[in-house]
């Protein structure tokens, strides 16, 4: 069986009368991306902040880094590294300073914390800015230098809520490629993100979280394979070969003036090759052919808004009771 790096069993919290989670379950597999999304309030921040042993759970069990989160809470803090949705870089410090200031911190030596240092400033391609108070420093260094200071104590697992928050295109990739990297050395990453896109590039499994409770969990593809409106969009170059696409068919949307037909369908290479070799025993040709799928906005915003419907109406039904 595949090792896990989180396991998770009815997890629950709450403030008040407000359920933050209610009954979480999670299991995150060793040396993988796993991303946890969600809408404001969702308790995305909320979960990560009790498996890093920020906050109590009010209930339920967790396994982090393969320690008891409840037993053993200074083991989980040894093998785990937290970068927040705000930078916890001191900006009066240079980039060299803070990564100094984290080695102390890790009880390393004095030797040792400025190798790692140093090992830390070329990897994230920071030399040359390491002597500059990280003030002067843009979005993207900045967290640059918040994920290699969370770095400085070898973690297994890393903690990444909404890491790419406010950075530009470019940096953000930048980003990318260095969690890519470090899942390639075997370290697990737990990511929060309000970027679809972002998940949808990193991440190996999707959880969508809403309302204190998961909705939906798997791949990016199989998250998209849940939502409707799917299709192959087939263009001819004449009347004759739509109409008898069509009737060969028995589905889809003509467009006669775009000649155009659209036959409903994941997407599938299986899928598209049947068909293909379905037209092509009848001869009839196709000028051109797209492959149109759900992307996880589709899957979010159908996903979460599911589930409000059906908050609402179970208010309205308690209502009139």
């Amino acid at each position: 069986m595949t090792n896990l790096a989180i396991a998770v069993d009815g997890l629950r919290k709450s403030y008040g009368d407000k359920v933050v989670l209610d009954g979480l379950d999670l299991a995150v597999a060793e040396g993988t991306i796993f991303s946890l999304l969600g809408p404001n309030g969702a308790g995305k921040t909320t979960t990560v902040q009790i498996l890093s042993t920020l906050i109590r759970p009010d209930g339920g069990t967790a396994r982090v880094a393969g320690h008891d989160l409840a037993r053993r809470p200074d083991d989980v803090r040894g093998a785990i590294g937290v970068t927040g949705q705000y930078s916890a870089v001191d900006k009066l410090l240079t980039g060299e300073e803070n990564l100094l200031l984290m080695g102390d911190l890790k009880h390393l030596s004095r030797r040792d914390g400025k190798r790692k240092a140093a090992e830390l400033l070329e990897r994230f391609d920071l030399v040359e800015a390491a002597g500059k108070p990280a003030s002067t420093y843009s979005g993207g260094m900045q967290r640059r230098l918040d994920l290699a200071m969370t770095l400085v104590g070898d973690p297994r697992l890393i903690f990444l809520d909404e890491p790419t928050t406010g950075l530009d295109p470019r940096s953000r990739r930048g980003m990318w490629e260095i969690v890519r990297e470090l899942v390639a050395g075997g370290v697990t990453i737990f990511l929060t993100t309000q970027y679809l896109e972002e998940a949808d590039q990193l991440a190996d499994r999707i959880a969508v979280l809403d309302g204190g409770r998961l909705i939906a969990e798997g791949t990016a593809e199989e998250l998209k394979r849940r939502i409707p409106g799917g299709h192959v969009q087939l263009t001819f170059a004449e009347p004759q070969s739509l109409d008898a696409a069509r009737e060969l068919i028995g589905t889809g949307t003509a467009d006669p003036e775009a000649l155009t037909l659209q036959v409903p369908g994941d997407g599938g290479v299986r899928a598209v090759r049947e068909l293909l070799n379905l037209l092509d025993s009848r001869s009839i040709d196709v000028q051109h052919m797209s492959v149109h799928t759900p992307d996880l906005d589709d899957v979010f915003l159908t996903l979460t808004g599911q589930q409000k419907t059906q908050k609402t109406q179970q208010t309205q039904k308690t209502e009139s009771n």
